[in-house]
Order: C-alpha cells, then sequence, then structure tokens
C-alpha cells in the first residue's frame, strides 16, 4: 500500500509509537494484538528490533523486556544466526477458557457496549474502504486476507478472521480508525472464546465476508457498509444467545 494514495501497511497501525503511560505494557500489548490478530501469523518472524524500537518510539531495552514477556509466556521465540529474530511460535497459548454464565455476569453491560462500538467502527471502515480509490496493493491485500480466511482450519478461523477485519479498516485509509478497530476487535475476540465455532457460522460468515470485500473492490460504499452491517448483526446475535 503506498502512502501517497492513504493506504497503510498491513499491521502499521499497531506498530505506531506507543501513548503515555507505562511504555513496558503498552508495548507487551501492541506485540499481543499483532500476534493475536493475525499480523503476524505462527512461524513469521517480527520486525527486525531497530525497526520496531523506532516505530514503536521505546528503548531498545524496553522492547527486549517486552519479548522477553513474550517468550515466557509462550508467544515468541528468539532465534541467533544470520536469518535469526524473534519469531512467533508455531503453536500458540490457547485463550483462557471461561463459562458463559460467568463471563455474562463479569461483563455487566459491556457485552452491549462492545457490539455497538464494534458496529459503529466497522460498518463506518467498510463504507470508507469503499469510498476510496484503492491502489493495487489495498486490492491485493484484502483478497489474500478474504482467501486465508475462506482457507483457514477452525483452529486458525479466528485468527484469520479477525485479519480481514482489520485488513477492511486499514485500507479504510485512516490509521487512527484501523487502530480502534484492533482494539475493539481484541475486545470481542475475549467474548467470543466463551462461544462455541459452529460450523454452518462460519459458511454463513465466509459468503458474507466475500460480500463486504466485492462490495469494497467495486466501489459501492452503501453496499459495503450495509453488507458488514448484517455480518456483524449475526454475530451479535450468536453472542448475545450465548452470554445472556
Amino acid at each position: 500500500m503506498s502512502e501517497q494514495d492513504g493506504g497503510i501497511r498491513a499491521g502499521e497501525a499497531l506498530f505506531r509509537p506507543v501513548r503515555t503511560g507505562n511504555p513496558f505494557e503498552e508495548t507487551v500489548e501492541r506485540l499481543l494484538q499483532a500476534i493475536k490478530l493475525g499480523v503476524v501469523g505462527p512461524g513469521d518472524r517480527l520486525p527486525s528490533e531497530r525497526d520496531l524500537a523506532a516505530r514503536l518510539n521505546v528503548s531498545r531495552v524496553t522492547l527486549r523486556e517486552a519479548i522477553r514477556a513474550l517468550t515466557e509466556a509462550g508467544y515468541v521465540e528468539s532465534r541467533r544466526g544470520r536469518y535469526g529474530g524473534t519469531f512467533v511460535n508455531e503453536r500458540l497459548p490457547k485463550p483462557r477458557r471461561v463459562g458463559p454464565k460467568r463471563l455474562a455476569r463479569e461483563l455487566g453491560g459491556g457485552l452491549e457496549d462492545a457490539l455497538v462500538l464494534r458496529s459503529a467502527l466497522e460498518e463506518g471502515a467498510a463504507e470508507a474502504a469503499a469510498s476510496r480509490k484503492l491502489s493495487a496493493d489495498d486490492r491485493e491485500h484484502l483478497c489474500r486476507c478474504l482467501a486465508d480466511t475462506d482457507a483457514a482450519k477452525l483452529a486458525d478461523y479466528r485468527r484469520m478472521d479477525s485479519r480481514l477485519h482489520l485488513a477492511v479498516a486499514e485500507v479504510s485509509g485512516s490509521p487512527s480508525l484501523a487502530f480502534a478497530v484492533a482494539d475493539v476487535r481484541m475486545r470481542l475476540n475475549a467474548l467470543l472464546d466463551a462461544i462455541p465455532l459452529l460450523e454452518r457460522n462460519i459458511v454463513h460468515s465466509d459468503k458474507q465476508h466475500r460480500a463486504v470485500v466485492e462490495a469494497i473492490l467495486a466501489g459501492d460504499p452503501a453496499a459495503a457498509r450495509r453488507a458488514m452491517g448484517q455480518h456483524l448483526a449475526g454475530t451479535a446475535a450468536l453472542l448475545r444467545a450465548f452470554l445472556t
């Protein structure tokens, strides 16, 4: 994606300078987002230490501490040598499983808050993406993420699904929107992990994903917003059914 036409590179929103607060904690959070949302997948190498530290605007000492924490948690490993670096582990830690009833008690009104926020952000992202003149890289990025989601195994589906939704926000031309979508997706994934993945629902979701991407590629903002809204409504209905 070229900067000239307003596009941003895949995952760039997650690697922008950290905000004020605790640099270590936020660096860990950013790296975990990149892994859990599929920006860097199992077996992939993270950007170089020098590049990551510069993009996140943290010291290399802070970055090394964050990588050490993720190594101890089982998310990454460091390799030495000419082709070394920090790599995402092939097998990632399984998410903590919480029963639907317990999660519903813990959430309070958090479920509806997350669903409303997601709808506002992601429908707007789809509409914005369809309103832009996309570069060849933008279009290829969307199509690749769609194909990866279609071909994903059950164990990888949620991560690839997250990656596709983030890709839609990335090609909207707004790094801030992409970052906000990543944040709300992390919140939703914690809820989605508490409910089962249903084969029939996956087939339906794949059809809706294609409708969203096709509308964006066709430059039809209204259709893109409508298709994304229908897709999100289905996910919201499942979450409400299991968690309330």
